[in-house]
């Protein structure tokens, strides 16, 4: 248990300390190599913290609100990458950052914040299936021939890592309830992990790019961008549908805040430029500060 709280608790602080092992000992991009595996790991062991049940209690409009803001975050991390002028590889890894599902743990930040937790994890699973079609489309839409990628690789391991985990852990938790909820504080643990995990590795593949101040910096001021203006986006949305304030709180979490490591393991398996995952690790520690501080804030209100 107290292992558990160790890793859960100090997220953030593990994931600065991943990304200095990845720069110091640049070795570690071997991690990158099993980017599929950690990620059908990180996203089955999340996804057993769903249930059909959050599925038949959500407010359907306010659900329809978090789809469609969901969809334009690719265009606006697009546009943010080009107005900054950041380099093609770069501006993939921000396209494919946008079109990828809410991070995993954000039912779990809904929580903090006081939110509907049903609207974040239906939020979650709905995506990420539609993720299967959506985020190749987006990167073929946005980026045309700008970056080489290989469309069917990412199909491919969008159902492998993604769909097919959550889809196979949200049906385990409906059949085996009470065997699968014994394990329930465990399973953050197991996903922060792998998160830990893979950051690392991702960091020590592009830690060639990381002495490159000015491109580190931009990608950062990107990051912070496009954050801040998902956050803004999910409230607008849901606000728009007379939704509750925890179902605000839901949408405002659920699309900004990206999964960064999806997105870093993705752009590693699928064959995007080294460089794509940059995005993602600079994401990463930036979401994580800024939620943690929206849901102290939205908790105190």
């Amino acid at each position: 248990m107290r292992l558990t709280r160790l890793l859960d608790d100090h997220l953030l602080g593990w994931l600065l300390l991943a990304v200095l092992a990845g720069v110091a000992f640049p070795p570690l991009a071997a991690i990158t190599r099993f980017s599929t595996p950690i990620l059908v790991v990180m996203v089955g062991s999340t996804s057993l913290l769903l249930s059909l049940d959050d599925v038949r209690a959500v407010n359907r409009r306010a659900l329809l609100a978090v789809l469609l803001a969901h969809a334009l975050v690719p265009l606006l991390a697009f546009s943010i990458a080009r107005i900054l002028g950041l380099p093609p590889a770069v501006t993939a890894g921000f396209v494919l950052l946008g079109a990828v599902t809410p991070e995993l743990v954000s039912p779990t930040m809904t929580a903090l914040a006081d939110g509907d937790v049903a609207l974040s994890s239906v939020s979650l699973v709905a995506i990420g299936v539609a993720s299967v079609a959506y985020t190749p489309a987006s990167v073929t839409a946005l980026l045309g021939d700008t970056v080489r990628v290989d469309v069917w690789r990412l199909v491919a391991e969008l159902l492998v890592a993604v769909v097919l985990p959550m889809t196979a852990a949200v049906l385990a938790r409906e059949r085996f309830e009470p065997v699968v909820a014994r394990h329930d504080d465990h399973y953050p643990t197991v996903a922060s992990a792998m998160v830990v995990l893979i950051l690392a590795g991702v960091a020590a593949a592009n830690a060639p790019l990381l002495p490159q101040n000015g491109l580190l910096a931009l990608t950062a001021v990107a990051a912070l961008a496009l954050n801040l203006s998902g956050y803004a986006l999910g409230w607008t949305a849901t606000a728009l549908t007379d939704a509750t304030p925890p179902e605000r709180t839901a949408g405002t979490l659920a699309v900004g805040m990206r999964d960064f490591a999806v997105a870093a393991a993705l752009a590693t398996a699928a064959g995007f430029p080294e460089a794509a995952a940059l995005p993602a690790v600079c994401f990463g520690i930036i979401e994580l500060t800024t939620s943690a501080t929206l849901a102290r804030t939205l908790t105190r209100r």
